[in-house]
């Protein structure tokens, strides 16, 4: 005869959790930009790519540390209509941020990036031992 598992029904309550909360990942908040990001394998470094149209090199700030990409753009727009006295000016502020969770370690001090078109391309080269954060230049 087998025993029963007394902590079975808590393991499937806590699976059922996780799907839920799942299903609410990708969901954009409600006026917020959602981030396109791809992540790719590249044998011996991780090539991540976001769409980040509109943006300044100098607007996004990246940095890595403990298998975690953050990346975050902040830019403001306004639109004027009229000459002279306005009859009309709108300002906003818009920005966006993604972490990403690194499937393995990698060499902080070599990581990459280059921004051309809208288009951010994050280098970050394998690696086995841990370093601090880094911020990320963008050339």
């Amino acid at each position: 005869m087998s025993r029963r598992n007394p902590f079975e029904e808590i393991e499937r309550m806590f699976e059922r959790m996780n799907q839920q909360l799942g299903q609410f990942e990708d969901t954009p908040v409600p006026g917020t930009q959602q981030l396109s990001i791809d992540l790719a394998d590249r044998d011996d470094a991780f090539e991540v790519t976001v769409d980040l149209p509109g943006y300044d090199r100098e607007d996004i700030d990246l940095s890595v540390a403990d298998r975690t990409l953050r990346i975050s753009a902040e830019r403001d727009e306004s639109t004027e209509a009229g000459e002279g006295e306005y009859l009309r000016r709108e300002r906003r502020r818009r920005s966006v941020s993604r972490t990403l969770s690194l499937p393995e370690d990698v060499e902080e001090e070599e990581a990459s990036a280059g921004y051309t078109n809208g288009v951010l391309t994050v280098t970050l080269p394998k690696a086995t031992g841990h370093d601090e954060s880094r911020s990320i230049d963008i050339d």
